[in-house]
């Protein structure tokens, strides 16, 4: 297309007295055929295409320039702010001083002086009162005691809403603060601005008040042996972020920029450390023996009286457990770190290698103390391996996908819970995977796709299973007997409605059926019989669709009764003969030659004829549906059926005056009792495997009335 056609199309079409009917109208008239309208078409396409990458383009470029000015804001608000806060922490600094101690004042706003051009942190320290560059370790001389950390602590809370209990914990002081701004994990959109604050055991997070300069609300608090620090790289234009890891959730924070991330990740490390070691020490000093009060020498205490020298009983030493290795001090803080970062494996081995230590030891408080905490570590982890086998969860992967979490709650002793999750889990899958099945085509094409999906996925989840729970409680396995019967039962709600609901023809229900059967079959193959129950769940189907079978054929063989002239069959063609004759010979009638006569002449009425086919392919249709819970329906419903033509037959000999047209029906007669109904009995008892005593008595009966 060349581009005076382009531009010239383009401005008629951005033209405002646009009408695209009449110009469509216009565009009709003028064009000599098909062709040029599809080469109008082809321009127009293009030029659409071509505008859509325009106005592609031009979003993201605008999107872009509105992102770095964003940016550009917020790190000007940012820094407007920071100036803000830093001038009301000096001023409320300086109004907390006591009038007693002006002249140490004054050598405090010198030493504010040389730390003007140190950065947040170091600004930090020093309001707090501790030494620039040590966070945590309190300045040598008077007033930086428990009481001037105290009081720089509830200086800074006094700003922050909702926080008043934390002033209750003794021993408790600031280490370090600053702004920050939080993202959202999933989208790294920005959400809000909130200031940290660090205290020797907790961080505390709180969100800025826009309306109240200077002052925050209470947002979260989150102690430190609970805490797990991660860098995030940077990938611009995010950068100078840090991850917090709190079991189960997780806040991304930016810092202004990468010395301030530095310092905070450098601090809460540091900190984490301080804590880490004044807990062990306080375990140590725990676990330590205690020296028993010195026991006085026998005569000291002339008062002293036999009766309590045999009441007093030494103390028995309590064996000490040594907890002060690194991998013990370290392991909660390891499990929460492998619990955020899905590591199951790893830890449920810490978990196993605590639990081997242990093992054969007293447990003193400080062990106790140690598996509280551990004990909360693994119902958390525990937490997070049910999420994983969760129906809410993606069932894409088939059954191996479960094997990690399944494997790691047997590991936690959790087998019971592992084996009802996985059960749940595979449930959902087979209901899903039956569900996405269209229904299309031909209801046998779909059975098939239905077979194969139900029974593999079965299968899959039968030798996962065994893979998973081998060598544990037997009772799983009886779960998963249970768990297959349910399975089964959804399969068949979707096999009866799609075969028997349908009304589809018994010759069609009979095929579905032993396709079923035949992929039921390779359950075996692990050892697994479901045909009894695959048989009790389409027995009621079955019996419905036999009946239903029965009555369709009486009223067509009562319907040809009505009409019958006992006249010979004329079939006009020797094709048609032949084909008559191998039918029969199919039907087992290998006598049907002494029954035909010169030319294409049949000696036997059509109605006879009609009637020994269809109840030959009722019976053949209904063995391949037959178990032994379908004997007496099946043979009911032979005996009605065979009943309508030997009374018919019976009726009519008894009746019918004329000679010739009884020799007629006699012999239509001898071919029912002693061809049709011989060849009935041998199928049926090939077919069930034991003779079926009705049909003999129905035949000598029609004899005897014969």
């Amino acid at each position: 297309m060349s581009d005076s056609g382009a531009s010239r199309l383009r401005r008629q079409l951005e033209s405002g007295g646009f009408e695209a009917r009449l110009y469509v109208k216009q565009l009709s008239q003028q064009s000599d055929g098909d062709r040029d309208l599809q080469e109008h078409r082809q321009r127009v396409q293009a030029l659409a295409e071509e505008t859509a990458q325009n106005l592609k383009r031009n979003v993201y470029q605008n999107y872009r320039q509105f992102i770095e000015t964003a940016r550009e804001i917020s790190y000007l608000e940012s820094e407007m702010y920071q100036l803000s806060h830093l001038l009301t922490e000096q001023k409320s600094s300086l109004e907390s001083i006591p009038l007693a101690l002006l002249p140490a004042a004054a050598a405090g706003a010198s030493t504010g002086e040389d730390t003007a051009g140190a950065g947040p942190r170091e600004r930090g320290a020093a309001q707090a009162g501790f030494l620039p560059g040590s966070a945590g370790v309190p300045r040598e001389g008077p007033g930086t005691g428990e009481e001037g950390k105290q009081r720089t602590l509830t200086t800074l809370l006094e700003k922050v809403e909702g926080c008043r209990d934390l002033l209750e914990t003794p021993g408790q002081y600031l280490v370090y603060n600053g702004d920050l701004v939080e993202y959202e994990a999933d989208h790294m959109a920005q959400l809000q601005r909130v200031h940290g604050f660090l205290m020797n055991d907790c961080l505390l997070v709180a969100t800025w008040l826009p309306q109240r300069r200077g002052m925050y609300r209470y947002n979260a608090l989150y102690p430190l042996d609970r805490l797990a620090v991660v860098n995030v790289k940077d990938n611009p234009p995010m950068k100078d972020m840090f991850k917090l890891l709190m079991f189960p959730e997780s806040r991304i924070f930016q810092a202004e920029n990468a010395k301030i991330k530095r310092e905070w990740l450098e601090v809460l490390e540091e900190t984490k450390r301080a804590l880490s070691d004044k807990r062990r020490r306080e375990q140590e000093e725990a676990a330590a023996p205690r020296v028993p009060p010195p026991v006085a020498s026998k005569g000291s205490n002339p008062f002293e009286d036999e009766d309590d020298e045999e009441l007093a009983t030494p103390e028995v030493e309590e064996e000490k457990v040594d907890l002060s290795m690194e991998w013990i001090q370290e392991l909660p803080e390891d499990l929460d770190v492998c619990i955020a970062q899905r590591d199951f494996e790893g830890a449920v081995d810490l978990l196993d290698k605590l639990n081997h230590y242990l093992e054969d030891k007293p447990s003193p408080p400080p062990v106790k103390e140690l598996r509280a905490k551990v004990d909360e570590r693994v119902r958390q982890l525990t937490e997070v391996l049910v999420f994983e086998l969760s129906p809410d969860r993606s069932l894409r992967g088939g059954p191996k996908a479960t094997r990690r979490a399944v494997s790691q709650l047997i590991r936690l002793g959790q087998c019971t819970k592992a084996c009802e999750l996985f059960l749940r889990n595979r449930a959902a899958a087979v209901h899903t995977a039956i569900r996405q099945l269209r229904i299309e085509g031909a209801t046998l094409l779909y059975i098939h796709k239905l077979c194969h999906v139900f029974f593999t996925s079965l299968l899959e989840t039968a030798r996962e299973f065994e893979t998973d729970f081998a060598g544990t409680d037997s009772g799983c396995y009886s779960a998963f007997v249970v768990w297959a019967r349910s399975a089964m039962g959804m399969f068949v709600d979707a096999f009866s409605k799609q075969v028997f609901d349908s009304k589809e023809s018994l010759s069609t229900a009979a095929e579905c059926v032993r396709v079923a059967k035949e992929h039921c079959q390779q359950l075996g193959e692990i050892g697994l019989d479901l045909t009894f129950i695959i048989h009790a769940l389409l027995v009621k189907d079955i019996q419905g669709a036999l009946h239903s079978y029965k009555e369709i054929i009486i009223e067509a063989t009562k319907h040809r009764n009505s009409e019958e002239m006992w006249r010979r069959m004329n079939l006009m063609t020797p094709e048609a003969l032949g084909k008559l004759k191998e039918e029969m010979r199919s039907c087992g009638v290998s006598n049907f030659e002494q029954y035909t006569g010169d030319d294409c002449w049949v000696n036997l009425s059509y109605t006879v004829v009609a009637f020994t086919k269809q109840t030959m392919g009722f019976l053949e249709e209904a063995l391949k549906l037959y178990f032994p819970e379908l004997h007496m329906v099946l043979l009911e419903s032979l005996v009605e059926v065979i009943l309508v033509a030997v009374q018919h037959v019976d009726y009519s000999l008894r009746c019918e005056q004329d000679p010739e047209k009884k020799a007629f029906i006699r012999q239509n007669a001898s071919f029912l009792y002693e061809t049709v109904l011989p060849v009935v009995e041998r199928r049926f008892e090939e077919g069930v495997g034991k003779p079926a005593k009705q049909l003999q008595d129905l035949r000598n009966a029609s004899r005897l009335l014969r």
